[in-house]
């Protein structure tokens, strides 16, 4: 093992046409909830890069839905790319979170990219969190979580095959002896719902998805 920064994850599927944001196609079509993933993913990955231009930190691009070449031309600048692991959703966010820290990562913290909301000063309140908990959870407003950070190897939190909302990843923590940490809760941007608050909340949202636009 070698010392490593933190390192801090971009969990994304890349912005293909029909497989992108399944729940936004009836309200923006298939091209136009591409075009939102994309956008939400380019956003959030030029804050990750301000955060990693302050703090001593390693980003990671762990995608899926394309090949490698694809994920650097998107967002390569400044991440190392990973390709997701096969498996379900626990299982792949484990493996990224595991082998972070198996590689020397002291704390690792990885986040979706539908989160118009997330920006590099909560990023940094979660890496500070991981100084004195083992685990950090941003909470979701639909019961699930944003967020999920470690700075130690918990086998078995994230990786079951159905998927586990917030509550049942604290109990898991529970049961596993794992003190936790809260970040404020954010809302992310996965259905018609999420759509509507956000236009009226962000106006780049609102220009992404304007169709005249």
């Amino acid at each position: 093992m070698t010392d490593r920064p933190p390192r801090l994850i971009l969990f994304s599927r890349l912005p293909r046409a029909g497989e992108a944001k399944t729940r936004l196609i009836p309200a923006l079509g298939a091209k136009g909830a591409a075009r939102l993933q994309e956008r939400m993913a380019r956003r959030l990955a030029g804050r990750m890069r301000q955060l990693a231009a302050r703090l001593p930190l390693e980003l990671e691009l762990c995608y899926t839905g394309g090949d490698e070449a694809q994920a650097r031309a998107w967002l390569g600048q400044g991440f190392v790319l990973r390709e997701q692991i096969q498996g379900h959703l626990g299982e792949r966010m484990a493996e990224a979170l595991e082998r972070a820290l198996a590689q020397g990562a002291p704390r690792a913290v990885l986040v979706g990219s539908d989160l118009p909301g997330l920006g590099a000063p909560l990023l940094a309140r979660a890496f500070a969190a991981l100084e004195s908990s083992p685990l950090v959870l941003g909470p979701s407003a639909d019961g699930g979580y944003y967020l999920v950070g470690q700075s130690r190897t918990a086998p078995g939190l994230l990786d079951d095959p159905h998927w586990l909302d917030l509550a049942g990843v604290l109990g898991r923590a529970k049961a596993l002896g794992l003190e936790h940490a809260l970040l404020p809760p954010q809302r992310d941007l996965d259905t018609p719902d999420d759509l509507a608050h956000w236009r009226a909340h962000d106006p780049q949202v609102r220009a992404w998805t304007d169709p005249t636009a």
